[in-house]
């Protein structure tokens, strides 16, 4: 196979009825790094407006426990790219994304903007820093996926095409992004965990590197300052050559989910779908009612 016989298959396939065969390949063959940095992007903007962040940092599941709640979300949306809809694996992640976010007054405009941050967002990335630009069949393909996993979660009105994903998601950011507390905090315990992946001497190195990649209103929104130019132009800088590295290798011949990420780090023996995520109780976290939880071992996953 060589470099771009799998966009020559992704292109033969409908965006509209095979969307999901496109994300996949799109996202777990052709980009699957540039696709774990831009989602973790994309959530870091959701704190940025105050009643995303607030509630979060209300929660403390992003400042007490941010590997868990890392590890949690990818594979809870890991489960859909990887099994598809009507699996029952995804069932069950579609199901523990529902109870979750049904035990906060949650508003459908903020969910709908999360769901269009995880449909923009990667294509920005892409087009500034992997190793080719994604084409607008696979964009279509990407918008068409999110929509479908948002009527699963029950959002309404739901985008139907990348370009208004893209036109919603701007808007909301200029009419609602600013600073909140509990927002900075979440922001701030997120940096944390990724630089705890690192070598500790390395941590001050990769904050600074994190922050470079905060456009003007995310820095604004959390007051943080801005970082020096030259920083920025050695991150942006070594990204693109990245990019360009990438596209000089043999294309991948097996996919790459989340689940197999170094970043998963909390379950080195394997897990249960149905067991990720929180399980509010009345009276704690604002939960109104309980959720019983799933016996032990249905829908279990290999190791991470």
């Amino acid at each position: 196979m060589q470099r771009y016989d799998r966009l020559k298959e992704i292109l033969r396939l409908d965006p509209n009825k095979d969307f999901l065969a496109i994300y996949r390949l799109t996202a777990t063959y052709e980009f699957p790094w540039d696709f774990t940095r831009a989602l973790e992007l994309a959530l870091f903007r959701t704190y940025a407006v105050p009643s995303i962040g607030s509630l979060l940092a209300e929660t403390a599941e992003f400042t007490e426990r941010p590997q868990k709640r890392y590890d949690d979300t990818a594979l809870l949306l890991d489960a859909v790219v990887e099994h598809g809809f009507d699996h029952d694996t995804a069932r069950t992640a579609i199901r523990r994304v529902n109870q979750m976010h049904r035990s906060y007054d949650i508003s459908d405009d903020d969910m709908r903007y999360v769901l269009c941050t995880f449909v923009v967002i990667p294509s920005r990335w892409i087009d500034a820093y992997g190793w080719r630009p994604l084409t607008h069949h696979e964009r279509r393909a990407c918008a068409n996926y999110y929509a479908t996993l948002g009527r699963h979660l029950g959002i309404k009105d739901v985008p139907g095409s990348f370009e208004e994903f893209e036109a919603t998601l701007d808007a909301y950011e200029k009419a609602h992004f600013g600073w909140d507390e509990g927002g900075r905090a979440v922001a701030d315990s997120t940096l944390g965990l990724m630089a705890s992946w690192y070598p500790a001497p390395l941590a001050p190195a990769v904050l600074r590197a994190s922050r470079a990649l905060l456009d003007e209103p995310l820095l604004e929104a959390f007051r943080y300052e801005r970082p020096h130019p030259v920083v920025s132009r050695l991150v942006h800088g070594a990204l693109r050559l990245r990019g360009r590295a990438v596209r000089l290798l043999p294309p991948r011949k097996a996919p790459h989910y989340a689940r197999q990420n170094p970043e998963i780090k909390g379950y080195p023996h394997g897990y249960d779908v149905g067991e990720l995520g929180t399980f509010p109780v009345p009276g704690a976290s604002g939960c109104p009612v309980p959720h019983p939880r799933r016996p032990a071992g249905a829908d279990a996953q290999p190791p991470a």
